[in-house]
């Protein structure tokens, strides 16, 4: 009688340990959070103890093999809750103190070094210069710039409308050595603009600033690497796909955004598809599942492989390595980064044999993004990432089987949970997002990306190959554009919210939260209450005889927002920069959106100077004005009114009155500044524009009187050519506000002009040290707010040693 060898049963999928889990996943960000929001950062000799503190409590307790999260609170799982804390701060203080200690001294700032190394992403060329990030050899040349990024900018040098042609081939992955002027990542601090400090400390650059002297720049190598390739299969695209749509196609198979227009950006975010274009986490993770889903078809056709190798090993490894793939194709953009590390962990967890429900695969996913790079929380991407999915694993933990019940599920779900993030991370949002995602997710990531990505494969097996299926992409990425663009163009677009209370954000997610209960949950109603400090936020406008100005910082110019109660007031605008910086666009309109204003019911350009009145024209085109006011035969604007000394207006109990220029007063430039004068019940407010002293003591002759202010906006950024010392004396001002831009060529303020405010009195502020100022004249009191002084951050430069 023979015997049956019977295969023993195979024994289930171990469980992740409790060190793994939700609980402590959440304590390790909470820690992080902690870390990155001081106003100050943790000196490394406290940072390094914490860390193998919280290390020793964190893993000290046993692991529980029952369950992936103990529901008990034992004084191992509260211990073990304390050390990811303890972890999550030590490791995000130390990683931002090196990321710190790497940028270039505040005293090294303008200095001029020679640098060789190489170009590492794709150059942005525009008409009059080209933007990339430079690394620097890790040997030779300047000891503190070793190793390190540099975001540069390389200017033409000759006519306008000639273009450099070293500059225009520039190519990523080239070397180079040149010499350039740099100096440490500073950016303004406006409401409403992003943080260009923050982004440089999580992307680690090291120094910002230009090539000096082009001519002697010298192209040592020519491309080669990853970015070379990303550069020619970009530029076969373009040869290959000669509609429009070839910039949309080369975003979304190679992440190469550089094509796209100011427009197309405007219609992308208002109709909420930013997050599609270029390459995506959500593209990243259909690579990987096809690469999975095509490995696990040929396991199971050809048996004998499972042999060799097991087919959960298999699939787990396909996955990561079409994961990774893809994201080389992207450049390694810190996005796609993230996605890949999610992916190979959850891999890795599966080929490990361990039991991983979706729940367990977030957390584990969450802590290793934040143990590689705790600093990516910095980035709106990180919370709209392991957000959504969060939302979408709570709200739908199965499927139905209906595929267009489960996707629409899906899609209010993506919608109602991160509206409150995206109104909080940008300040918008956008009506008809839900509509146009409805179609563009399926159509652009099932259709247009998979056609894109087939002439990348088929291309590298044959140069040219993949021309016919760019093209295919293109034209149907053409089918869905219009409807886009007409969404963009109707009411259904962008809808700017006011900066909210840093608690609104929280208590709109507990009200998402609520909404997203099971049906028969009561007071679903009341949900929505908690809605309102977010999406309505109180905006402290000034009563009935109050005013309230707000010094925007435009860098080396001047902006001054005035609101009363039911009234705006813009004096000036910026500067801008032909196809470069405007501060119309970067600063003033996004601090209006901010601030809650709509209308402006009087622009006042004080004179033509580009400093002053360069951003008009952004500004103009982005939000309504009702009368535009210069000084008489001024060149712009066109068709404005002329301010002129003696006209008064009344706005809600506040009179506003110009000073200057007198009648028949020739159009000086600077001398010919409208002055305005904010007259409360409180005190008022002078703003001079760039008069000089002439002008100043001209004032003073007319009446001393109309001079006295609390609070003046210091003539000419504070030029030693104004600030007349019987001028400051007639106003007796308490505040003395000073627009400038860090390290100016001019020096403004000039060290003397502080000093004579000072003896008057006056507290001296400029938008260099404080970003934008804002200050009341109301019956409270008059206090001055500078946004760096409200807003502390460990990162900010105004600090730096």
């Amino acid at each position: 009688m023979h015997t049956v060898a019977r295969t023993p049963p195979t024994s289930p999928p171990a469980p992740l340990p409790a060190p793994l889990g939700l609980g402590v996943a959440a304590a390790l960000l909470g820690g992080v959070m902690l870390a990155l929001l001081s106003p100050r950062l943790t000196p490394t000799w406290l940072t390094a103890p914490l860390l193998l503190t919280g290390l020793w409590l964190w893993s000290g307790a046993r692991w529980n093999r029952r369950r992936l999260i103990r529901p008990d609170v034992s004084p191992r799982a509260i211990g073990r809750l304390a050390g990811s804390v303890t972890v999550g701060f030590a490791l995000a203080s130390l990683h931002a103190a090196w990321a710190l200690s790497q940028q270039l001294p505040v005293r090294r700032e303008k200095a001029e070094v020679h640098v060789t190394g190489h170009i590492v992403d794709l150059p942005t060329h525009e008409p009059r210069r080209t933007r990339f990030h430079f690394r620097v050899d890790a040997s030779g040349g300047e000891p503190a710039l070793r190793g390190r990024t540099l975001r540069l900018a390389w200017y033409d040098e000759g006519a306008p409308g000639r273009p450099d042609p070293v500059r225009v081939t520039l190519r990523g992955g080239e070397r180079w050595s040149m010499w350039v002027r740099l100096r440490p990542p500073r950016g303004l601090r406006n409401p409403g603009s992003p943080d260009s400090e923050m982004y440089a400390l999580a992307a680690r650059v090291a120094a910002t600033g230009y090539v000096r002297a082009p001519r002697l720049a010298e192209r040592i190598a020519p491309a080669r690497g990853l970015a070379a390739w990303r550069e020619a299969r970009s530029e076969r695209i373009a040869r290959a796909v000669p509609a429009p749509s070839s910039r949309f196609v080369r975003a979304l198979a190679l992440g190469d955004t550089r094509a796209l227009s100011d427009a197309d950006w405007i219609v992308l975010r208002a109709n909420g598809l930013t997050h599609l274009i270029a390459i995506s986490g959500f593209h990243v993770g259909l690579v990987a599942g096809f690469a999975a889903l095509l490995v696990r078809l040929v396991w199971w056709v050809w048996a004998p492989l499972a042999r060799r190798c097991p087919a959960p090993i298999a699939v787990a490894l396909a996955a990561v390595a079409g994961a990774g793939a893809y994201a080389a194709v992207a450049g390694f953009a810190l996005p796609t980064l993230r996605t890949v590390l999610m992916i190979a962990v959850v891999a890795g967890a599966r080929a490990w044999r361990r039991a991983l429900p979706a729940q367990a695969a977030l957390a584990l996913a969450l802590i290793a993004v934040l143990l590689v790079d705790p600093l990516t929380v910095l980035g709106a991407g990180f919370w709209l990432s392991f957000a959504g999915v969060a939302w979408l694993l709570w709200c739908l933990p199965r499927a139905s089987g209906r595929v267009l019940h489960d996707f629409l599920s899906a899609q209010g779900v993506a919608t109602l949970g991160l509206l409150p993030l995206g109104v909080a991370l940008f300040g918008q949002a956008s009506l008809a997002g839900p509509m146009a995602n409805l179609l563009a997710v399926p159509w652009w990531s099932l259709v247009v990306v998979p056609l894109s990505l087939l002439g990348l494969l088929v291309d590298a097996a044959s140069a040219d190959a993949g021309a016919a299926s760019w093209r295919l992409a293109g034209m149907c990425f053409d089918l869905s554009w219009p409807l886009f663009e007409y969404l963009a163009r109707s009411g259904l677009s962008l809808w700017w919210l006011p900066e909210a209370h840093g608690l609104a954000l929280p208590l709109a997610l507990l009200g998402a939260f609520w909404l997203l209960l099971p049906r028969g949950v009561p007071g679903k109603a009341l949900a929505l209450l908690l809605w309102l400090p977010l999406l309505w936020p109180d905006r402290d406008l000034p009563r009935r005889g109050e005013a309230e100005l707000v010094v925007i910082d435009v860098g080396q110019g001047l902006s001054v927002l005035v609101r009363t109660s039911h009234h705006a007031l813009l004096y000036d605008m910026g500067p801008s920069v032909r196809d470069g910086f405007d501060a119309g666009e970067r600063a003033v309109v996004p601090a209006l959106h901010a601030l809650g204003v709509r209308r402006i019911d009087r622009a006042i350009v004080s004179h033509a100077d580009n400093d002053h009145a360069g951003g008009y024209g952004t500004v103009a085109q982005e939000m309504p004005i009702t009368a535009t006011w210069a000084p008489e035969d001024s060149p712009l604007p066109p068709g404005s009114l002329r301010c002129q000394g003696g006209q008064t207006w009344d706005w809600d109990g506040v009179r506003l009155s110009f000073l200057h220029p007198p009648a028949h007063f020739p159009y000086l430039a600077n001398e010919s500044s409208c002055v305005l004068r904010i007259e409360t019940a409180h005190g008022a407010a002078l703003l001079t524009g760039d008069i000089g002293e002439v002008i100043e003591q001209r004032l003073l002759r007319a009446g001393a009187s109309q001079l006295r202010a609390r609070v003046v906006v210091v003539a000419h950024h504070g030029s030693n050519g104004s600030s007349d010392p019987g001028f400051i004396a007639a106003t007796g001002a308490h505040y003395a506000l000073v627009s400038s831009g860090h390290g100016n060529r001019f020096g403004h303020p000039r060290p003397e002009v502080v000093r004579r405010w000072r003896i008057a009195g006056a507290q001296v502020t400029s938008t260099a040290d404080g970003g934008a100022l804002r200050i009341g004249l109301r019956a409270r009191g008059t206090v001055l707010e500078t946004r760096r002084g409200a807003q502390p951050r460990l990162w900010d430069a105004s600090r730096s040693p």
